[in-house]
């Protein structure tokens, strides 16, 4: 995972953070871009292509939630918003219209670029991971490969995140996994304390799943440990 083949779209309008974010980014080795308005961002996004944009809220000439939302709309690069509202229905919405982190001001270097490796990791083993193995499920196939899932015979489309941890839990299956492992494993340590995004997800993967908390087909809950996938195996397909 080469620093050098990443760019990173900064997008704020104050010139400090932009200055901050700028050396912290360049002296990590990656590209960096910049841009002060929605109008901007939209432009660059498609221009360059970035690895990651860091997005603020609070933009001059249009609101940062529906900026990620037209970034949403043909794009799936890996966003990680920037936000003084620190209220946690703020978060979900955030979390739900597509942005991949966040970060609640004022944040300190450290911790963004332990946000900004983490996007970059995931992104990285979606474009290099050399898994070939369909995992076959009665009802259910997961397509490592290509990252495709099919529910009774019909596509579904699952998140990066969603799909990750679809694919988590399905290679472990019958096994207990906690929260903790999975927030490590999916979103990075200096998450391992942050259950409401497994909450999210889950909730939005047994949405797409149609699976029941009550009765599951697919993910048993245990409360207060961890999640087990209980789908039926058909056999390992490669």
């Amino acid at each position: 995972m080469a620093n050098t083949h990443h760019r990173i779209l900064v997008v704020d309008d104050e010139p400090q953070i932009r200055r901050f974010m700028k050396v912290s980014i360049t002296a990590e080795g990656y590209e960096y871009l910049e841009a002060t308005t929605a109008k901007e961002a939209l432009e660059q996004t498609a221009r360059y292509n970035p690895s990651v944009i860091v997005l603020d809220l609070g933009l001059p000439d249009a609101d940062g939630y529906q900026v990620l939302q037209q970034i949403r709309s043909w794009s799936k690069v890996p966003v990680l918003v920037l936000t003084a509202r620190d209220q946690e229905a703020e978060k979900v919405r955030l979390l739900k219209a597509g942005a991949n982190d966040y970060l609640t001001k004022p944040f300190g270097v450290n911790e963004l670029m332990a946000r900004l490796f983490v996007l970059l990791r995931d992104s990285w083993y979606f474009q290099s991971t050399t898994e070939d193995a369909i995992l076959a499920f009665q009802g259910l196939s997961i397509d490592r490969q290509n990252h495709r899932v099919s529910l009774d015979g019909e596509s579904i489309s699952l998140s990066r995140k969603e799909f990750m941890l679809l694919n988590y839990l399905a290679s472990h299956a019958n096994k207990l996994v906690t929260q903790e492992q999975l927030l490590r494993e999916i979103w990075g340590a200096s998450h391992q304390d942050d259950t409401h995004y497994l909450r999210i997800f889950i909730s939005q993967l047994r949405k797409k799943l149609k699976d029941s908390i009550s009765d599951p087909r697919f993910i048993e809950t245990e409360p207060g440990v961890g999640y087990r996938f209980i789908g039926q195996p058909i056999a390992a397909q490669g």
